[in-house]
């Protein structure tokens, strides 16, 4: 599957991606994506080599006019509630986005979201689409309300991705937010 947009298309990944990936994950600039971090060059081969098969729920954010891979975004169906039958439809997903720090600032991410939720609402049938974003990231927060997400709620200590200097977890305040198809398609 292809997303495009005016400046981007939005892709399945392909290995050579592997050193612009690199350039934005050997130091994830929010603790979120402390589990994501590459190492090496050859980390990021290995990475490319797993995501290469996905094609529906991952996509690369590349420039139109120069190929670079800025960033990437995705999403996986999910039950819309914690105790939901295996059968309950999948209808509810929570996009993760993230960008190259020098691509940040000039409207990238909000034209991919966009496309992304569109594509998610309108081809893959989603009916809830949450996010969740650390209260210090402010950058994402007013992405969420860009794209007419409403703030839920803030969860204190909500989650860890990170440890303190004295090897304690770092626990973090969380906001999510959310948008429903009907709002939407307003």
């Amino acid at each position: 599957m292809i997303i495009e947009t005016e400046r981007l298309i939005l892709r399945p990944f392909v290995e050579s991606d592997a050193a612009d990936v690199y350039e934005y994950l050997h130091e994830p600039a929010v603790n979120c994506f402390a589990s994501m971090k590459l190492n090496s060059l050859d980390e990021a081969v290995e990475e490319m080599k797993k995501r290469v098969g996905e094609t529906e729920y991952y996509f690369a954010i590349v420039l139109k006019d120069s190929g670079k891979v800025i960033g990437e975004i995705d999403a996986y169906p999910e039950a819309g509630e914690q105790h939901a039958d295996e059968n309950d439809p999948k209808d509810t997903f929570s996009p993760c986005w993230m960008l190259n720090l020098n691509y940040t600032g000039k409207g990238y991410a909000y034209e991919a979201a966009h496309a992304f939720f569109d594509y998610l609402f309108n081809e893959k049938g989603a009916r809830r689409i949450y996010a969740y974003t650390e209260d210090y990231n402010t950058s994402s927060q007013h992405l969420c309300e860009r794209l007419g997400m409403r703030r839920e709620g803030l969860f204190m200590e909500f989650i860890s991705f990170v440890n303190n200097p004295d090897g304690t977890p770092h626990y973090e305040n969380t906001y999510e937010y959310a948008i429903l198809k009907k709002e939407w398609n307003k």
